[in-house]
C-alpha cells in the first residue's frame, strides 16, 4: 500500500521534527559542556544522535513505501539552557511536543485505513512513553539533588555512562 498524499506530509513534517529534536539536544549538551557538565553533556549528546536514528526510521518506512521523503526546513526552538534544571526541563517538553506528533499520526493512520504504518508508530509510541518516563526521573532527581554541587557531579557521571555519552568527555 503506498502513503496517501496526507500521510505522506505528516510522516515529512515528523522527519523534520526528529532532525529538530536532535539540534535542540546538541544545543543542550554545549550548554552543559559550557557549565562543566561533560557527563549530562554527553547524555545530552548522545540523545541526539538518537533523534537521528528517529528520523532515518520514518525516512526508511517512506521510502519502502515509494514515498520520497523531503526534510522541511528546519526551526529547533532555540532551547538554551543555564542549568542542569531547566536543560532537562526543556528536554521533556520537547518530548511531549514530539509524543503528541506521533500520536496525530497514528490517528491519521488509522482513519485512512494504512495498517502498514502501524507497527512502526507502535514503536515510536513506546519509545517516547519511555523518553518522556526517563526525563521525568531525572527531572526529579535534579529536584532532589537542588543546588548541591556533590549530587550534581554524581548525577554528571551516572549519566556520563550512558552508551554513547563518552563522546563529550575529555574533549581535546
Amino acid at each position: 500500500m503506498t502513503l496517501t498524499d496526507e500521510l505522506a506530509q505528516a510522516f515529512n513534517n515528523q522527519v523534520t521534527m526528529e532532525f529538530e529534536a536532535a539540534i535542540v539536544y546538541r544545543q543542550l549538551a554545549i550548554d552543559m559542556d559550557a557549565i562543566d557538565l561533560p557527563g549530562i553533556a554527553g547524555w545530552f549528546k548522545a540523545q541526539a544522535e538518537e533523534e537521528q536514528v528517529h528520523a532515518e526510521k520514518f525516512v526508511v518506512h517512506m521510502l519502502d513505501r515509494g514515498a520520497t521523503p523531503l526534510i522541511q526546513p528546519l526551526t529547533p526552538s532555540g532551547q538554551h539552557a543555564t542549568s542542569v534544571l531547566t536543560a532537562f526541563e526543556a528536554s521533556l517538553a520537547h518530548e511531549k511536543k514530539v509524543s503528541e506528533s506521533i500520536r496525530e499520526i497514528y490517528r491519521l493512520a488509522q482513519r485512512t485505513g494504512d495498517i502498514d504504518s502501524l507497527p512502526l508508530l507502535n514503536w515510536f509510541v513506546d519509545e517516547q512513553l519511555e523518553e518522556e518516563s526517563t526525563v521525568s526521573a531525572i527531572i526529579g532527581r535534579i529536584r532532589m539533588i537542588g543546588e548541591d554541587g556533590n549530587g550534581l557531579l554524581r548525577l554528571d557521571s551516572e549519566l556520563g555512562r550512558r552508551p554513547g555519552a563518552e563522546t563529550a568527555i575529555g574533549r581535546a
